[in-house]
């Protein structure tokens, strides 16, 4: 297990559609993240994807990786938010 400071959660939504994951992963190969685990669905044609990642052999900045995930959601057509887990975990407290 990666250490806390590096992991991410990766969210996607929208139209379920051909080419989500594997536009996804591909991203994150490019940009070596590793995924840690990964979980996903469909709720009435809605693709749901969250998937916990490692970012410790990341080579750009967190916000310029960040920023390249906001455009693939835009070519993909979908809703892509990256966020570091321990604000994620923060978040969802209550």
């Amino acid at each position: 297990m990666s250490n806390a400071d590096n992991q991410i959660i990766i969210t996607v939504s929208g139209k379920d559609k051909v080419g989500i994951v594997a536009g996804v992963s591909n991203k994150l190969l490019q940009y070596n993240v590793n995924i840690e685990d990964i979980k996903q669905t469909i709720m009435q044609d809605n693709f749901v994807m969250m998937m916990l990642c490692d970012i410790e052999k990341l080579e750009v900045s967190f916000k310029d990786f960040k920023d390249a995930m906001l455009a693939l959601g835009e070519e993909l057509g979908m809703e892509i938010w990256v966020q570091k887990k321990d604000i994620f975990d923060k978040m969802h407290t209550v």
